[in-house]
C-alpha cells in the first residue's frame, strides 16, 4: 500500500516533473521560442520605427534642398508685364545719363555704401529692382520675347543677409573638398561676392539665363538667350558685367548670366570701348 503523500513531497515532484519536461528534446526550444516572439516583435516594431523616422528626415532634407534650389535656381518665366506699373508710369521715367548710381562701383575693394537703399520695384514672384532700371528691363526683356526667345530672370536685388547664407554656403562647399578655411573663403570670394561687395545689393544688377539651360555656368553663353542679349542688351543699357577676358580686373569669374545696368549711353560707349567697368570708371578717373 503506497502511503499518501506530504505537502511538501508534493510540491517536490512537481517540481521534479517540470524539470523533466524542460529537458525533454524540443521543449526548450519551444519555451524560447515563445519568450523570443515578444522580443523579435518589439525589435521588429522599433525597426520600422526608425526607418519611418529616417524616411521622414530624408524627405524633408529632400524638400529643403529642393526649396533652396528653386530659390536659387529655379527661375519662374516671368510674363510679359514684370509689374503692375501703368503704361503711363513708365512712359514718364526718364534716366539721366549724369545718374551717379548707374556708374556706382561696388566690388570687393569699394564695397556698398553705408546706408545706401534702393528705389524698390517688386516684380512677379518677389524679385526687386531698382525703379532706375526697370523700364529699360522691361522693355528688352519684352523683345528678346518678341524674337521667340525664353528670357528667365534668376535673381535680382539681394540683401547683405542673403549674400552671407550664400558665401558661407560656398565656403562650406569648398572646404569639404580639403579646403582651410582661409583657402576656401579665398576662392568662394571669387564665385560668391563677400556680403556687402556683391552688385546685387544696388538693384541694379541682374542674373538672366535661357529657360532651356537654367544653369550659371559659363555654357549659359552658348544659349539662343545669352547670344541675344551679348548682341543686343547695351540697346537697353545693360552691360555684361564679368566678361571672359577680365576676371583679372572683376576679381570675379566669367559670368555670362549677369548684367549690370548702367544705362543706355554709358552701355554703348562700355561696350564699344571693351573695357569692363573698373577699367571704365577708373579711365573717367585718371
Amino acid at each position: 500500500m503506497r502511503l499518501p503523500l506530504s505537502r511538501s513531497s508534493r510540491k517536490k515532484d512537481r517540481e521534479f516533473y517540470m524539470m523533466e519536461a524542460l529537458r525533454a528534446p524540443g521543449t526548450h526550444a519551444k519555451v524560447s521560442q515563445k519568450t523570443r516572439r515578444p522580443k523579435r516583435k518589439l525589435i521588429l516594431i522599433l525597426a520600422l520605427c526608425l526607418l519611418l523616422i529616417v524616411t521622414f528626415a530624408a524627405a524633408r532634407l529632400h524638400a529643403r534642398r529642393s526649396e533652396e534650389k528653386e530659390e536659387d535656381y529655379a527661375f519662374d518665366p516671368l510674363p510679359e508685364s514684370e509689374t503692375d506699373v501703368s503704361s503711363e508710369e513708365e512712359e514718364k521715367s526718364t534716366v539721366s545719363p549724369d545718374d551717379p548710381r548707374l556708374l556706382m562701383l561696388v566690388n570687393a575693394s569699394t564695397p556698398l555704401p553705408e546706408g545706401y537703399e534702393i528705389d524698390p520695384v517688386v516684380l512677379r514672384y518677389g524679385m526687386v529692382v531698382d525703379r532706375l532700371c526697370y523700364d529699360d528691363l522691361q522693355a528688352m526683356m519684352d523683345d528678346c520675347r518678341a524674337a521667340g526667345l525664353k528670357p528667365l530672370i534668376c535673381s535680382a536685388y539681394r540683401t547683405v543677409e542673403k549674400q552671407q547664407e550664400l558665401y558661407e554656403a560656398k565656403v562650406t562647399e569648398f572646404m569639404l573638398t580639403g579646403l582651410s578655411l582661409a583657402e576656401a573663403e579665398e576662392k568662394a570670394a571669387a564665385v560668391v561676392a563677400y556680403p556687402g561687395t556683391s552688385e546685387h545689393h544696388t538693384g541694379l544688377a541682374l542674373d538672366i539665363v535661357d529657360e532651356t539651360y537654367q544653369l550659371l555656368e559659363p555654357e549659359q553663353e552658348r544659349t539662343a538667350v545669352s547670344r541675344w542679349l551679348t548682341a543686343h542688351a547695351w540697346e537697353y543699357g545693360f552691360i555684361i558685367r564679368y566678361p571672359v577676358e577680365k576676371t583679372r580686373e572683376t576679381g570675379i569669374i566669367y559670368e555670362p548670366w549677369h548684367y549690370r545696368y548702367v544705362g543706355r549711353e554709358l552701355a554703348k560707349e562700355i561696350t564699344e570701348s571693351g573695357l569692363c567697368l573698373e577699367e571704365y570708371c577708373s579711365s573717367l578717373a585718371g
